[in-house]
């Protein structure tokens, strides 16, 4: 990311930049802190002007149950409230059916750990931050993208994603070995419940209460998490809508402000000519970006998760004799891309949070998102109003 880098480095030094204008929290007792504004009556800590490096903010993260669903929420933590603490680990045998969990011993499970914490408190000194709720692809689980998502958490969004019935790994599986299956797959009806339910902010959503700006959400979604995101697109609050190796067009609403759509072009599943219709055909300010040598899985850290040994999760998941493994390797699409597994990932944080920044705590950037037409590996960039 160093062209962006350097265009905004200097653009900061010449000027003070558009809405992010610096002033200074009452002192307390423990600190005086330094605040940029935000849309209306918003603050964040000031954050890097690469939006690309990781914001500065300790992230927190809580495992919900909402409804049904379970949810993993990530949110800019408190200052100073790391203490002591050891990163989140996930145990990926959660996202197989039950029967299958013990096939894998602890030795061989796959190494998940995230740049995030549990259950450190909220920052309620900043704020209020607006909402990204993301969706996960086919076969996947609601932890597939979780350095993209402490990315943004670290950048001042809260970050809602779900395990969703009928769509992810565990149910996929469940259904391929004749085994009970969850609830009927509807992704815009789980979609509405999460965000019923940060609208109430009660019970295990109360650390947010009063801390979540309802009035500027934006949904995520990855493959057929995509098409979800495009299909939620008219609930309330929602302003950018981000499709990643999605293939559904996003009509307009009175509240939208962007989308921005994004692929590999060595996508196997869902082929960039795709995702390129459905940003053609969206009638609303959207932006499209190519990623050479990327494959399906680029925006998730599923290729890069292995265990001890170095065995993917599909070697894992052979070895070891779980149920329907061949078939949901199908979607294991990652011997496809060439572009190295950090630059793909710098690229996807970056383009990201350039658009959700704008729309949703109205940073104004010193450049344009024609300037990812400079970094190595990306190969389209478009834009259109």
């Amino acid at each position: 990311m160093q062209t962006i880098r350097t265009c905004l480095t200097c653009a900061f030094l010449a000027s003070t930049i558009g809405c992010m204008g610096v002033v200074t929290a009452p002192s307390t007792a423990e600190e005086t802190r330094d605040f940029v504004d935000g849309c209306d009556a918003s603050r964040f800590s000031p954050r890097p002007l690469d939006p690309g490096q990781r914001g500065p903010w300790e992230v927190g993260a809580r495992n919900l149950e909402i409804g049904d669903l379970t949810v993993e929420v990530l949110y800019p933590a408190a200052p100073g409230s790391l203490e002591d603490q050891s990163p989140l680990q996930i145990d990926l045998r959660d996202a197989l059916p039950e029967s299958q969990r013990s096939l894998i011993s602890d030795d061989k499970k796959p190494k998940v750990e995230c740049d995030c914490y549990r259950n450190l408190p909220l920052d309620q000194g900043a704020g209020p931050y607006p909402l990204i709720l993301f969706v996960h692809g086919t076969a996947s689980w609601r932890t597939q993208s979780l350095s993209l998502m402490s990315h943004w958490a670290s950048r001042g969004f809260i970050v809602a994603a779900a395990d969703h019935p009928g769509l992810w790994l565990a149910d996929l599986l469940a259904g391929i070995c004749g085994e009970p299956v969850g609830a009927r797959q509807d992704l815009v009806r789980d979609l509405r419940v999460l965000h019923d339910a940060f609208t109430v902010s009660q019970g295990e959503l109360s650390f947010v209460s009063g801390s979540v700006d309802l009035d500027r959400i934006g949904i995520a979604g990855h493959s057929a998490g995509a098409s979800a995101a495009a299909a939620a697109a008219t609930l309330a609050g929602v302003q950018t809508v981000i499709s990643l190796a999605g293939n559904r067009s996003i009509q307009s609403t009175a509240r939208l402000s962007s989308a921005l759509f994004l692929g590999g072009m060595e996508d196997q599943v869902i082929p960039f000519s795709q995702t390129q219709r459905a940003y053609e055909n969206s009638d609303f300010k959207r932006r499209l970006l190519g990623i050479e040598g990327g494959g399906h899985l680029i925006f998730s850290d599923i290729c890069e998760l292995t265990n001890g040994d170095g065995q993917n999760l599909v070697e894992i998941a052979t070895e070891a004799g779980v149920c329907g493994t061949q078939f949901a390797a199908q979607l294991f699409d990652c011997a496809s891309s060439t572009v190295p597994p950090e630059t793909a990932k710098s690229l996807v944080n970056a383009s990201t949070t350039f658009v959700l920044e704008q729309d949703l705590q109205c940073v104004t950037s010193a450049t344009d998102f024609e300037g990812f037409a400079s970094e190595d590996w990306v190969e389209v960039v478009e834009t259109r109003d």
